[in-house]
Order: C-alpha cells, then structure tokens, then sequence
C-alpha cells in the first residue's frame, strides 16, 4: 500500500500561486479570444427571454435567435445614428476646442507665475518637455490602434456569430455541464445555472434601466445650462457610469474640460455639481433600487475587481468586472468550502459590536408575559 503523501503548508501556497500567475497569463494572452466570447455568453443570456417568446409563437428556433439579434442590431444601429450628428459637430469644432484649450492654458501659466512667483519661462519648458513625451507615446497609441482596428472589425462580426451559435446550442451546452459533473450534484448544479441565468438578466436590464435614466438626467442639465454636446456628452456619462466610482469621475471631467472650452470656468463649476446631484441620485435612490439589489457586491470588492479588469484587459475588463464577480459570487454560494469566499464578495455586514442594555432582560420577560 503506497504512503499518503502530504505536501507542508508552503509547498502548497506556492502551487496555488503559480497555478494562478499561470491562469491569468493565459487570459491575457489570448484575450482576444476570451472577451468576445464573454461577451457573446452574457448578450445570449440576456436574449434569451426574447428568444423563447418567438418559439412559443410558435417560430423556428433558428430564425427566432436571427430575428432577435437583427433587432438588437438595428437598434444599435438606430442609437448610433441618433447621436451622429452630435458626433459629426464635435469632430468639426475639434481645432476651435484645442485653440480655446492652448488659450485657457497661456492664462492658467500666467496666473501660477505670478501667484507662486515661478518663471513662465520653466513652465513652458515643462509642459513641452511633457508634450514631447505625450506625442511620442500617442503616436505608438495610434499605431497599434491602426493594427487593431481590423482585430476590432472582425471581433464586431464574430460576437453576432458567437450569440447565434450560443443561443442555438444551448441544451447541448446546458447538459455538457450536467455531465461534467456527478449525478449526485445535479441539484445543486440547477440552482447555480438559473441563479447565474437570473442575476445576468436581472443585472443587465437594471443597467440598461439605470444607464438611460442617467442619460436623461446628464442630458437635461446640460442642456439647461447651454454647454455644447449636451446629449452626446449625456450618453457618454451615462455608458461611463457602468464602470463602478472611475466611469463617474471621467465623465465629469470629460463634461468640466467640454464646459471650461465652450464657455467659462463658472459653467465647468456648474457642471461639476449638476454631475454630483446626479450621483447622489443615482447612488441613492437609482442604484439601490434598480441595479444594486441585482447583484451583492460590497463597494471593496467593486473597486479591486474593476481596476484588476483594466490592467488585466482594458476597458473592456472594467466593464466585464462586476457581472463576472457576481456570476462568481453565485458558484461560491453554492459550493461549501466556497461559501466563506462567497461572504467575503458580498456587502453583508455583520454586526461589530453587540450592545448591552440592562432593561434587556426586563423587556424579554415583558414580551413572554404577552
């Protein structure tokens, strides 16, 4: 009979270690691969409500998948277009913007020189020691952008394919995952699936919801306060926004720098608080109601996984983060030696201190009496 053999405690943490260097490796090396599939999967999930009310008209599944992913095209398509002409003005006034920018700039100097009595004439040389700097990274930027931009095209046709064939062989892939494991789990495996089938459909539609209200929201009040770009600079803050805390802080200073070109450093005050009303709209009252009771992530958890998303694949990894965190939170909910973990990711708070009061005893045997 062969020994037991059992590894000391660092033998193991360092097997944990590189077998998680080895897995992140792996997705962001073929994370070209990964994101249009995650994105298909979630987008197939999402659909799937729409797809099955098709087949109990009675329509072929197949056409039911294609005519829900043209409508779902077309009114991309029809979003895009509404905003276009927004797009075509920006693109148009772009040289008044940068000029009205160096302007703003020459007076930002003049003031910091004689403010903090620094010689205009190292600042200057500052920023366009800075400059040189920026133009040779973003010349790289636009290089690689260039190359990526057929990467970009293909990924754009290959997600609608990848949604077809998600959506199509879904009880085959349904019952590959009840194979994979024991016949003793299968319960537990039906509750992860719906929970996880639920939470994405819930979560996304709270989005959607959420994203459009803070649309309208950014839109009007910029639009009463005159600045330019008013709906376009709106649904830009609003997409923004789905990235936890980092989306809100650059869509105001997307707006405030928009603000500060167009009209004064009075309106770019004014757009900064119109845009903290919203957030305190939005974090107290569209937030919990909409989006926030979908998914049980504390606030912790959100930020590391967001900025572990953008180093790990970019922006697309930032807006990836929270429903893939949740989707996780849901296995680890239903597997034991997980739930621990499962706690840990969501914002229940236990209570710290328990207090004490000496009518305590007095008030129970009040309500016994009763």
């Amino acid at each position: 009979m062969k020994p037991n053999l059992k590894f000391p405690f660092y033998a193991k943490v360092s097997l944990v270690f590189i077998g998680l260097f080895a897995f992140v490796y792996m997705l962001f090396v073929a994370q070209t691969i990964i994101i249009p599939i995650i994105y298909s999967t979630i987008m197939a999930i999402l659909l799937i409500p729409i797809v099955n009310l098709f087949v109990r008209k009675g329509m072929n599944r197949a056409l039911s998948i294609a005519i829900t992913i043209i409508l779902v095209i077309s009114i991309t398509i029809l979003l895009i277009a509404l905003l276009s002409s927004q797009m075509i003005q920006f693109g148009d006034s772009f040289p008044k913007l940068m000029e009205n920018f160096h302007h703003l700039l020459n007076q930002s100097i003049a003031w910091v020189s004689e403010t903090f009595n620094v010689s205009s004439h190292k600042i200057n040389a500052w920023i366009s020691e800075k400059k040189i700097e920026v133009l040779s990274e973003s010349s790289s930027f636009i290089g690689k952008t260039l190359i990526n931009t057929g990467n970009v095209l293909v990924v754009l046709v290959l997600i609608p394919v990848y949604i077809f064939m998600i959506l199509f062989y879904q009880p085959l892939l349904i019952e590959f995952v009840h194979k994979l494991f024991r016949s003793s789990n299968q319960n537990e495996i039906n509750e992860v699936l719906s929970a996880t089938k639920k939470i994405i459909q819930s979560y996304l539609v709270g989005l959607i919801l959420e994203a459009i209200i803070v649309a309208i929201l950014n839109s009007v009040s910029l639009l009463i306060l005159g600045i330019e770009y008013a709906i376009l600079l709106g649904v830009i803050g609003a997409i923004l926004n789905v990235i936890p805390y980092l989306g809100g802080i650059i869509s105001v200073a997307l707006s405030m720098m928009i603000a500060l070109a167009t009209k004064s450093p009075t309106y770019a005050l004014l757009v900064f608080g119109s845009y903290v009303l919203i957030q305190l709209i939005d974090n107290n009252y569209i937030m919990p109601k909409v989006v926030a009771s979908k998914v049980k992530i504390n606030a912790l958890v959100s930020i590391i996984v967001v900025l572990t998303g953008g180093a790990l694949w970019g922006i697309p990894g930032m807006f990836l983060s929270i429903p893939l965190t949740a989707i996780i939170k849901v296995v680890f909910d239903h597997i034991e030696p997980l739930k621990p973990w499962g706690f840990l990711l969501g914002d229940t708070m236990p209570p710290i201190i328990e207090i004490k009061t000496p009518f305590k005893k007095i008030i129970e045997q009040i309500k016994n009496i009763k």
